[in-house]
């Protein structure tokens, strides 16, 4: 079996399976199995495989065929241009939470004190305390999240502080200048219409902020007020059709509102300063 047969087998089983992207999915399985970049694929397409490539190489092939995504099963995802690891404890980093990047890196100084609530994989905080060099914060419920966020922080060699806590619950009074989240924002309603990969992978921890999406922001608005100093900012990524509620939340206290678009015209980031 050479790696361009393989390829072509796993393109075809992946594409009768219904999986998106096959080619694509195939090369990243293969190259995994190889322990080799993409590039070496092409380099090599008369090689033949190994026994034990080609038994991972059809482990992987299968997993992927049951549902699971190709980040878990690789153990990696880029985003940000870092590469950073996942496993089935964290959400996968959507590209779309590059924008909610972009939008913190606009408002954070270097002699900032910010804060990543429900950090996950950590890549939120990882690159932004490596873009900006601001004194960085982050929390997470989940004990194995934080583990897997503190171990992406060490391998990129970002200073970040974790913290098991629930949000902001541990976090003191005026203590913040920039509190940033990507919260749960799925509603429990929309669980059986998701993606199987995300439905029956990733932590639904992570992904469901409630009956309606938005009890998360509820909270995170409510606590922004107490933690953060006069002048600070909160910064949080919207799911589908939260804009208009997440806004109606920001009373009395709450200025410049801002709104950041995402590629496909939708709102996906929202900022709002607290200013009493």
């Amino acid at each position: 079996m050479t790696v361009q047969t393989a390829l072509v087998q796993g393109t075809q089983l992946l594409e009768e399976g219904a999986v998106p992207v096959p080619r694509l999915t195939a090369e990243v399985l293969l190259s995994h199995a190889l322990q080799q970049d993409r590039p070496y694929l092409y380099a090599h397409s008369d090689e033949e495989l190994s026994e034990r490539a080609w038994i991972h190489y059809g482990r992987y092939l299968h997993e992927r065929l049951k549902g699971k995504p190709t980040q878990y099963i690789t153990g990696r995802q880029e985003f940000y241009g870092r590469e950073f690891r996942v496993t089935r404890d964290v959400l996968i980093p959507r590209p779309e939470t590059e924008h909610l990047v972009e939008a913190s890196l606009a408002r954070v100084r270097s002699s900032d004190t910010m804060l990543d609530a429900g950090t996950g994989s950590g890549a939120i905080a990882v690159t932004l305390a490596l873009e900006s060099g601001a004194r960085t914060l982050a929390t997470d419920v989940s004990l194995a999240a934080l583990q897997v966020a503190a171990a992406n922080a060490r391998r990129l060699q970002a200073e970040v502080t974790f913290i098991a806590c629930d949000l902001v619950s541990c976090i003191a009074d005026h203590s913040l200048t920039v509190l940033i989240s990507n919260p749960p924002y799925v509603p429990r309603s929309d669980r059986d219409g998701l993606q199987r990969e995300v439905r029956d992978w990733e932590p639904e921890m992570a992904l469901f902020g409630g009956p309606t999406g938005i009890e998360m922001y509820e909270r995170l608005t409510r606590e922004a007020s107490r933690v953060l100093r006069p002048g600070g900012w909160l910064l949080v990524e919207l799911g589908y059709n939260s804009l208009e509620p997440v806004r109606s939340m920001l009373g009395e206290g709450w200025c410049e509102i801002e709104v950041r678009h995402d590629l496909a015209g939708l709102p996906r980031v929202l900022g709002a300063r607290w200013s009493p």
